[in-house]
């Protein structure tokens, strides 16, 4: 077996298809140190497909090494899961294809296009459910049956195909992403005045990670087909997320609010993330500097109330908190906050810190934990965890000038 494979392994290399036959090879030596994102990007893509490859499904699994016992904890309440899981959830296998995108859109390189095309994408329409109208993502794959479908899953797949849309001009991508847009906006309605729900199922909250992102979808609409109803849309998720979930006190948003009007009060990276970068796409689109202060409030709040600094070998070393997809995802932020303002203090230290991260904390796999200041003692690795990076370091290849 270990034969045949190597053989494979040499023919897909031969024709340029490595990628997409599902055997990514063995990552080459790791490379580090700041102004190679674009090889550590790759490794990282590279390691993930071949150690978490299930290969009888064309899927992904949720840990490396498989964990027999596995339970997730980030389904809604009371969902719930196969007693045997076979594959990971749409979460973690959605942000392989947010790093790849990230890293098609960086380089133009065909293999990461092959990857999407022969691979990836054909592996995510195993969690596309038309059962259940409009279609939509659900959080599982559609051979174990329904499962819950939850909003914010969704809207990071439509984020993607926008972009995947601006870097191949296929109008497909584009198609998908106002496909997902819908089964998104099925979940607005008037309770708490407007807002959209969390999970489609459980419609007991509405969050800042299911409106925070649809507005950065629909603004990103609005600038890829010129229709005015994806501003005005834009418009109204922001100003709504904005009145019911930002924190005043130091403009970082809070988690959600219930239906009974009470906030859950609980902060992460990603919330106020998306909200700069909402902010930012709505300035670049109307010239109103009053979502540029906005966003540039949120980015400040947001660095004073999460980073911490501590001492390392390298010297003084700032920190964010041990959630590196949320993190990734504050980066999309702080990126489009930067290109606007040249304030490159927030992407300097995500930069420092994903570099740090890399160099020092990763295990015999290459594989990181939770944790970007120290070696993680976690027996199995989450693939969003290592998933993230592939993205978060595209995205930092792709900015120039960072001193």
């Amino acid at each position: 077996m270990v034969g045949k494979k190597k053989i494979l392994i040499f023919i897909f290399v031969f024709t340029g298809l490595l990628f997409c036959a599902g055997n990514a090879g063995v990552p080459g030596k790791k490379v580090e140190g700041i102004g190679n994102e674009k090889q550590i990007a790759d490794f990282i893509l590279t390691n993930v497909i071949r150690l978490y490859d299930v290969p009888e499904h064309g899927l992904l699994s949720e840990t490396y090494p498989i964990n027999p016992d596995h339970k997730v904890n980030y389904l809604a309440e009371g969902s719930t899961q196969k007693q045997k899981q076979e594959v990971s959830f749409l979460w973690p296998y959605s942000g392989v294809i947010s790093g790849t995108v990230a890293l098609y859109a960086f380089t133009k390189e065909k293999k990461y296009l092959d990857l999407m095309e022969k691979r990836l994408l054909p592996g995510l329409e195993k969690y596309f459910d038309t059962s259940r109208h409009p279609g939509g993502y659900q959080s599982y794959p559609i051979f174990a049956g329904h499962s819950d479908r939850f909003y914010d899953d969704n809207v990071w797949l439509a984020l993607d195909f926008c972009t995947f849309y601006a870097s191949t001009q296929n109008k497909k991508y584009l198609d998908k992403a106002l496909e997902i847009y819908d089964f998104v906006y099925s979940g607005w309605d008037g309770n708490l005045g407007g807002g959209v729900y969390w999970c489609e199922q459980k419609k007991t909250s509405k969050n800042t990670c299911s409106n925070a992102p649809s507005a950065v979808l629909s603004a990103r609409l609005y600038q890829l087909t010129g229709d005015e109803k994806f501003l005005s849309r834009a418009v109204e998720t922001y100003l709504w997320t904005k009145n019911n979930l930002l924190d005043r006190s130091d403009f970082v948003y809070w988690d959600n609010v219930a239906l009974d009007g009470k906030i859950d009060k609980r902060k992460y990276t990603y919330n106020s993330g998306q909200m700069i970068e909402a902010g930012v796409l709505l300035y670049q689109i109307t010239g109103d500097r009053t979502y540029l202060t906005d966003a540039q409030k949120t980015a400040s709040g947001t660095y004073q109330y999460f980073t911490t600094v501590e001492s390392t070998a390298e010297g003084r070393t700032v920190f964010y908190p041990d959630t590196p997809w949320f993190n990734a995802i504050l980066f999309r932020g702080l990126k489009a906050l930067y290109i606007v303002d040249g304030n490159k203090k927030y992407i300097q230290s995500m930069l420092e810190n994903a570099h740090f991260a890399w160099s020092n904390t990763a295990d015999e796999h290459n594989l990181l934990g939770k944790d970007w200041r120290k070696k993680s003692t976690q027996p199995y690795k989450w693939l969003l965890d290592n998933a993230c990076m592939i993205e978060l370091f595209a995205g930092l290849g792709d900015i120039t000038k960072i001193k």
